[in-house]
């Protein structure tokens, strides 16, 4: 049996096992031990999971995950969102549908907390959500408000998606994280840019809020102080070398803990709840970088990438049009799949091919060079971000139908179109300005 009919068995095991609806993680976990034991034996396979288990739960750098996660579970459990939001409204309440503004400019804000799209989306959106219905916001622009400007949790640094491709790739978190920075608040100002249109065309989907007095903004953003401080303090620190992305999720992790303990709506309840969704959000993506660790590999031994380039090379496809297939090709399963799970599993097969094509000359880059491994991890975190609320998997969909009860699916999936939109035009001008992503890299860190 050749070697990549082996690994198309594996990837057939894989899809299957998913579709019986085995978790990711594991399906990936049997996939690669099945085509690692035909390889080379049984005993390599297991020896090869045991020590990606071992590797992986060891790794120092994967320390910022649970740290930075804890974070935002801490800031929402002890009412800093709730804080947050308000200092927004104060900001830009009085811009036409100001309070989804407001909603843009919070989840910004709190992305820069939690890394965590799911959580900016539970934490905003208890905030956000009743405050929109009690000044007569249609509810289509209220829960897509949510559940897109929730998906910048995983732009805006601290990043999980980021923290995620750097294991996958050896690239610098902290570049990563410097890369995610203009990208994310382009995206947050297509969002508020989409909001302003909605409310010109049809100004009856968000009336106007209470204008607030200066001595009112004043107090509201002092509230928000210790939000900004947090945030300031750890990213602020690894931009200027003075941590390292570990220390800076400890730090940051400290401090939240310090300031939520000074807060009336903090409780011993409240703070165990916060660890337990901390533990719950870490294993699971530790179990998916092991089970990437184990499949990676085979897709490597069966050369699945090289006979995939191998292909597009004798289909004659320019650069062009096949940076527009891998888009769309993540874009379509995106709908389908959990976007963590789409980046493992795909990642180690279509970095190869982007790399070995003419995209990087397309792009001004060099082939193989850390910048096209940067663009290509943005590029592919928004792909991300555009999962989280497209039909029918899309995770923050679900997340705000659970908040919002009364809301329907249809109405939710209605209310994030022009945002999707908005995610599409942001990819669009990362293809023709790669510079969004790269100046900050390139200029802070060489």
């Amino acid at each position: 049996m050749s070697p990549a009919m082996i690994g198309y068995l594996s990837i057939g095991l894989l899809v299957v096992l998913m579709a019986l609806r085995m978790p990711v993680a594991f399906a990936m976990m049997a996939a690669g031990l099945f085509g690692i034991s035909i390889f080379s034996g049984w005993n390599v396979a297991v020896s090869t999971f045991v020590s990606e288990t071992w590797s992986t739960a060891t790794y120092y750098e994967l320390v910022v995950i649970p740290l930075f996660v804890l974070m935002g579970n801490l800031a929402g459990a002890a009412g800093l969102s709730r804080d947050l939001y308000a200092g927004a409204n104060a900001l830009v309440g009085n811009m036409r549908g100001g309070l989804a503004q407001a909603t843009v400019v919070g989840c910004t804000g709190f992305a820069a907390l939690s890394g965590s799209s799911v959580a900016s989306a539970v934490t905003l959106g208890k905030v956000a959500l009743p405050e929109m219905k009690r000044y007569g916001y249609d509810q289509r622009l209220s829960a897509g408000t949510v559940a897109a400007g929730g998906t910048l949790g995983i732009l805006i640094p601290p990043s999980t998606g980021f923290v995620l491709y750097a294991i996958l790739t050896q690239e610098s978190i902290g570049r990563l994280f410097l890369a995610g920075v203009l990208p994310g608040l382009m995206l947050a100002g297509l969002f508020m840019l989409a909001i302003l249109v909605i409310s010109y065309v049809r100004p009856d989907f968000c009336p106007p809020g209470r204008k607030f007095t200066g001595r009112e903004k004043l107090k509201a953003m002092l509230r928000g102080g210790p939000v900004l401080g947090i945030i300031v303090l750890t990213i602020g620190g690894i931009y200027g070398g003075v941590f390292t992305p570990v220390e800076a999720a400890g730090v940051g992790a400290g401090l939240t803990f310090a300031v939520a303990l000074t807060r009336r709506e903090f409780s011993w309840r409240k703070g165990v709840a916060a660890v337990q969704d901390t533990l719950y959000t870490t294993v699971m993506i530790y179990l998916v970088i092991i089970g990437a660790n184990v499949f990676g590999p085979l897709i490597s031994l069966a050369q699945i990438p090289q006979g995939i380039v191998e292909l597009i090379e004798a289909a004659n496809l320019g650069a062009p049009a096949l940076l527009i297939v891998i888009l769309g090709v993540f874009i379509f399963l995106g709908m389908f799949l959990d976007g963590f799970a789409m980046m493992v599993l795909l990642l180690p097969i279509v970095l190869p091919i982007v790399q070995a094509s003419g995209i990087p000359e397309l792009l001004g880059l060099a082939p193989g060079s850390s910048e096209l491994t940067i663009w290509f991890g943005v590029v592919m975190v928004v792909v991300l971000e555009m999962a989280l609320i497209s039909p029918p998997v899309g995770m923050n969909v679900f997340v705000v139908k659970n908040v919002a009860r009364d809301m329907s699916m249809r109405d939710i999936y209605t209310g994030i179109v022009p945002f999707w939109v908005m995610m599409l035009v942001a990819l669009a001008l990362l293809v023709i300005f790669p510079a969004i992503a790269l100046y900050l890299p390139t200029s802070m860190m060489g």
